[in-house]
């Protein structure tokens, strides 16, 4: 597949290093000559110094002959006229917009990014998606991560296997026996910086992270049975008022109307338009790292700080302090890889990689076969897939045992008549059903294959 990316900053970056990775024909074109620089001397990728949205640069770029278009640079009318130009000029058959404004993705104007008026095919919203991971996150507190496939009606949960937990060393198998009720499966498992995709004869071992995919409503059951039962915060703090801020606040004063919200903003402006767009929020003028401000907020009755300004330093430090100060827990957004790899170590109880969701929601249109999502984990490593399984699927009609799936591929769920069926060596696979899966990167285009698209379905 060819791609051209217009943004090489660290959004774009992770998609080019993602897709070359896989041997797609890739150009990135950014206005930055630093940044096409670094991003050809790591990558293997071309890069283009120029405006993304220009015809003679989108040109030079291959955009002729191009695939898709995924147009993630800061700013928004950029990003659109990019795919405006790509349509009009060379055709390019998908194009992919990164939208930050809120404005441009209100209920009202949702027929703006169609074929016939800004043909935009797939618009990302990254401060949207990262809300609601930051809402998922809230709401299973025992949870390292958590996704939603299947209508909602299927979550990926990731586990961490403390020293209490109560299934370490047992046998996957056995646990299915032991619980057959459950509806759920562990499906990966990271180990000592490897990551492996179990059988049922491997058992889970202290300090691993277990990726499980189970159905909704059994959610905090699973998490109590590895041993994790921690309460829903009821006092949350929030660090930062920008879209991401101010769109998880909002969204608790409607979902969660006990939870008691104070959120800090540095902007006065801002801060003063919050107070106004908010009703049951608690908005403060000043730093988060401010300890008087902290203390104003009440931090050391804080469930839980959430620190989302778009400062990464100020987000560490500040749930820092916040700790130091008395509160409970504390969940942090960093972008910066570097600072991801040690955030634990400095005291952050878990943190949020913006860049890693986006990705997720690029991968999900650049995958072959009938993929309806996509989630990367451990930057990449794997992918929880949600696909939808055609007549003429080669998984169609055959039971589990008998398919000889792939090395590095193990279904977590069937989702079929909206129910979910927890699968072992006798389910049969139906035409139509979604299959929720975990697959390790080398593996991912087995999973393309086995849900390919054939010339018979049409």
């Amino acid at each position: 597949m060819k791609v051209v990316i217009c943004g090489a900053g660290q959004v774009g970056y992770g998609i080019a290093e993602r897709l070359s990775q896989e041997d797609n024909d890739v150009s990135v074109i950014d206005t930055s000559a630093a940044l096409i620089a670094h991003i050809t001397e790591t990558l293997d990728v071309r890069g283009y110094v120029g405006h993304g949205a220009h015809p003679d640069v989108l040109a030079r770029a291959g955009a002729d002959q191009a695939d898709m278009i995924i147009a993630v640079t800061l700013y928004d009318e950029v990003n659109i006229v990019a795919c405006e130009v790509a349509h009009a000029i060379f055709n390019v058959p998908t194009k992919v917009a990164r939208i930050r404004a809120q404005n441009y993705l209100a209920p009202e104007y949702s027929d703006l990014f169609s074929r016939e008026n800004v043909p935009i095919d797939v618009t990302i919203s990254p401060e949207i998606e990262v809300g609601r991971l930051v809402l998922r996150r809230i709401s299973f507190p025992g949870a390292t991560d958590v996704v939603r496939f299947a209508e909602d009606r299927i979550a990926m949960i990731a586990i961490e296997c403390m020293e209490d937990c109560p299934v370490v060393d047992t046998p996957l198998q056995q646990l299915s026996e032991l619980f057959p009720d459950l509806l759920a499966t562990v499906t990966g498992i990271f180990r000592n910086g490897k990551l492996i995709v179990p059988h049922s004869s491997d058992q889970l071992l202290t300090g691993d992270l277990a990726y499980v995919v189970c159905d909704r409503d059994h959610t905090r059951r699973t998490l109590g049975l590895f041993g994790h039962e921690e309460q829903e915060a009821r006092r949350i703090i929030i660090m930062g008022g920008g879209n991401i801020g101010y769109f998880v606040a909002r969204m608790i004063e409607e979902q969660q109307p006990r939870m008691r919200v104070k959120l800090i903003e540095n902007d006065r402006d801002r801060a003063v338009l919050l107070a106004d767009k908010l009703n049951n929020t608690v908005v403060l003028h000043g730093s988060a790292m401010d300890q008087r401000i902290l203390m104003q907020a009440d931090v050391q009755d804080a469930d839980l700080v959430v620190a989302l300004t778009n400062n990464d330093q100020i987000n560490i430090l500040g749930s820092m302090m916040a700790k130091r100060l008395g509160a409970k827990s504390t969940l942090v957004l960093i972008n910066e890889p570097a600072y991801q790899d040690f955030a634990g170590t400095a005291g952050v109880d878990a943190h949020i990689n913006p860049r890693a969701v986006t990705i997720s929601r690029v991968l999900q249109h650049v995958r072959k076969g009938r993929i309806r999502s996509v989630y990367a984990v451990q930057s990449g490593m794997a992918e929880v897939i949600e696909a939808e399984a055609l007549e003429t699927s080669p998984m169609v009609g055959k039971a589990l045992r008998e398919l000889e799936l792939p090395e590095g591929i193990r279904i977590g769920a069937v989702y079929r008549d909206k129910a979910f069926i927890r699968p072992d060596g006798n389910t049969r696979i139906k035409a139509k059903d979604r299959v929720v899966l975990f697959a390790a990167a080398d593996a991912v285009r087995h999973v393309e294959q086995l849900f390919r698209v054939s010339i018979q379905y049409f």
